[in-house]
């Protein structure tokens, strides 16, 4: 099953200058939780903006530079090559960035969509793709309001493709 996984705001907002626009320490802990143990893929941008493998997940990223490595990670020169490298897995989950969701998407390669849904608009220089609700059934939700530590309301939004 392949997963994209993001938070985004209301505007489908993802960030800006490379680097999240909001902090949600409850959305990192939900991924943390979601994502371990399993392949998360990302385009190189993204993982730069980590800087580094994230612990307990075999990271894959995606570049079209054939020459790039980085040590405890596996290397994909496309989308469709980082799925094939982590087809044995059960869950294989996408992380980003906003070109690799919209490759993703577009080339209908997603089952489900778990998304942190951020109650606010942003300004911001990369969004998420539009959530067309004719592919995606919203399957579950959790809503939150903002607290000392999570500053923001908040969702947490599964989708499943339909059909």
């Amino acid at each position: 099953m392949i997963t994209v996984i993001a938070a985004i705001a209301q505007n489908y907002a993802l960030g800006k200058d490379n680097d999240l626009i909001w902090h949600l320490p409850a959305d990192l802990k939900r991924f943390k939780k979601v994502t371990t143990g399993h392949y998360i893929l990302m385009g190189r941008n993204t993982f730069e903006s980590i800087g580094k493998p994230l612990p307990n997940r075999t990271t894959i990223i995606i570049t079209r530079n054939k020459n790039y490595f980085k040590d405890g990670c596996l290397i994909a020169n496309s989308l469709e090559e980082a799925i094939e490298m982590a087809k044995e897995e059960e869950k294989i989950f996408i992380i980003g960035g906003a070109q690799i969701y919209k490759e993703t998407i577009a080339k209908n390669l997603a089952d489900r969509l778990d998304i942190t849904l951020v109650h606010k608009s942003f300004e911001a220089d990369v969004f998420f793709p539009e959530i067309d609700p004719k592919i995606w059934k919203e399957d579950s939700r959790e809503d939150f309001t903002a607290d000392e530590k999570n500053k923001l309301d908040y969702s947490f939004v599964s989708y499943t493709k339909v059909n």
